[in-house]
Parts: C-alpha cells; sequence; structure tokens
C-alpha cells in the first residue's frame, strides 16, 4: 500500500500535538511495510531539500502541482487540518479514498466531513467521535499514540506550562505564578498561536522555546505539568508527561477528562486559587508520590499498540473497497 499524506507543516520542525500525532500513525504505517510521501503544502523556513524521518518520506513545498507527482501510485490519502479540503477534492477526482484525521469538532471539520473524497474519518477520542458522527462517513476512534518509551524519563523540579497561547491558558499560568512567588516554574513557547509572555519576566519563571525534545529539555525538568486550556479533544502533552509519572492538573476539558482519567487532576481555571492550592499540596513528597502512581498507571492503560494496529488496518481495509 502507498499512502500519501497532505500536511501543511511536519515534525521535526514544527513542533505541535497535531503533527507529531500525524507522524506516529504514519511512522507505524512504514512499520507495517507500506510506503508513505508526505507532501507538505507550505515552505519550511531553511528547509529546501526532501528529507526522511523514521521511514516517513517528507517532500518540501514547491508548486500547487506537488500532490500530482504522487496521485498515480497513491493506494490512500491520509490528512487533516487545511489541507483537508483539496485532499478530497483531488482524492474524489482521482478515485483515491481519503481518511480524514480529526483534532478538533469546530465547524470547518464538521463541514469538510461532508465532502464527497471522505471514505473515512479518524476521531481522536471518543466523545469526539460521538459528536462528529457524519451520514455515509465511517468513523473509528484511534487515541493520540504516546509511545512511553519515546518521552519517559527522571521527573526534575519545575512546575511546567507548554505553549502559552491564550486558549491553553496562557493569562491563567502568569496568575498563578504571581500568586506562588516561591515556586520556581518553566514556561515552554507552544509551536503555533501567538505566545502571551510578559514583558518582564517574573525571577520564579524560566522562559524555553519550543522544541522538539520535550523529554530531555521539558519533562525531565518538570515535577507538575498544568494544562489549563479552555479547549483539548484529547491532550498529547499531559499523556506525554505521564508517561515519566508527572502529575497533571488540567480544567475539565471532554478531552482531558478522557485522555487524563483518574491520574488527572481537574479544576475551573478560572480559580486561581484553588490551583495555587493543588500546586502546594502535590509538590510535597508523599503526595507527588501517589499522584505520580497513577500517572504511570494512566500511561501503561493507554499503551498505543491497539491504536496503531486499528490505524494501520482502517487503511488497509480501504484498499479492499471498490473506488467511487
Amino acid at each position: 500500500m502507498r499512502v500519501l499524506a497532505m500536511f501543511h507543516a511536519y515534525p521535526p520542525m514544527h513542533n505541535a500535538g497535531a503533527e507529531w500525532d500525524a507522524h506516529t500513525l504514519l511512522r507505524a504505517t512504514v512499520q507495517a511495510g507500506h510506503e508513505v510521501d508526505v507532501q507538505l503544502s507550505q515552505p519550511i523556513d531553511g528547509v529546501k531539500t526532501d528529507f526522511t524521518l523514521d521511514g516517513v518520506k517528507v517532500h518540501v513545498h514547491r508548486d500547487k502541482r506537488d500532490p500530482f507527482r504522487w496521485l498515480p501510485t497513491a493506494d490512500v490519502i491520509v490528512t487533516h487540518l487545511e489541507n483537508t479540503p483539496r485532499a478530497t477534492i483531488l482524492g474524489h477526482q482521482a478515485r483515491i479514498p481519503v481518511v480524514h484525521r480529526l483534532h478538533n469538532t469546530f465547524q470547518p471539520t464538521k463541514r469538510w466531513l461532508q465532502s464527497p473524497g471522505v471514505r473515512l474519518a479518524v476521531a481522536n477520542s471518543q466523545w469526539m467521535a460521538d459528536e462528529m458522527q457524519t451520514p455515509g462517513v465511517p468513523m473509528l476512534v484511534v487515541r493520540p499514540p504516546v509511545k512511553a518509551s519515546d518521552y519517559v524519563t527522571t521527573p526534575g523540579d519545575r512546575v511546567t506550562m507548554v505553549n502559552l497561547y491564550a486558549s491553553k491558558g496562557g493569562q491563567h499560568f502568569w496568575r498563578i505564578v504571581k500568586a506562588l512567588p516561591d515556586v520556581q516554574f518553566l514556561a515552554v513557547k507552544g509551536g503555533y498561536g501567538d505566545q502571551e509572555i510578559p514583558d518582564q519576566l517574573p525571577p520564579n519563571v524560566e522562559l524555553v522555546e519550543n522544541t522538539p525534545d520535550m523529554r530531555d529539555e521539558v519533562y525531565a525538568r518538570t515535577r507538575l505539568l498544568l494544562m489549563p486550556s479552555d479547549y483539548e479533544s484529547w491532550g498529547r502533552v499531559g499523556v506525554e508527561a505521564m508517561a515519566s509519572g508527572i502529575p497533571v492538573i488540567a480544567h475539565p476539558t471532554d478531552g482531558l477528562l478522557e485522555s487524563l482519567g483518574d491520574a488527572g487532576t481537574f479544576i475551573d481555571r478560572d480559580d486561581t486559587t484553588a490551583w495555587c492550592d493543588t500546586i502546594t499540596k502535590l509538590l510535597k513528597p508523599r503526595a507527588w508520590s501517589t499522584a505520580s502512581k497513577k500517572a504511570k498507571a494512566r500511561s501503561a492503560e493507554l499503551d498505543p499498540t491497539r491504536d496503531l494496529n486499528t490505524w494501520v488496518s482502517g487503511l488497509q481495509n480501504l484498499t479492499t473497497l471498490p473506488r467511487r
């Protein structure tokens, strides 16, 4: 089977949950014996030549004719986010089934699901699959696969937040920082969105640039992870942190409730006092140890083997169907 993936960006240059999710799925596709070509629709700063990452061949953007290099030999098209409209049109015209990976429940995503080229939708959580059911479009649930061995490390001593974007809770983070001057924080810039960073950095915060090496540069320095997001369809960074037994405090979005499960500590993002009290409590050795064991147990429950098999099987099944 030959897979053409149409994306706007890709790791390691673009470090965001959706892109690492896509790579992990495509890496598993290659490991199952299939060929994968990723065609990017946007230029990458400083990258002018094609490259291969874990067997996935990534082709840099040249012009609008790029996808036509791979369409004649493609058996399946995989796409997500803003590349979905064009991918579904090309798939429909070439009679190649299109797989739409869903990362949110926003209106554009719902509209794209109704495109004639979509033959399979793959939701990243059960709650989203329930909400996004579309007549005539089969739906699979494949949770964002996180191999613990890719992220496991010895936790550090910082209270960390990743991505200082408003929707992720940037302003809420800085309020917590101000209220806990004796706690040392780590603020990690995100891979997208306007980062909310004060002109003068508080003395108890270290600011870290966006990085592809989350294990060594972030989780190895983290004691607690904060996720005051107002929307998360899943919450990959929380699952990555739990691989090392790092407790996660989060706003109760549908996705985070599903991904973190009983291991998560959930507090409304606007209740700054409760967040501060909980951070203070969980930094104490006994409370941290108890929460850490729950995090490791949840990480084990989220072993990605079944999800990756579901993904590869879903693609393979499309190649046996008659083309519309």
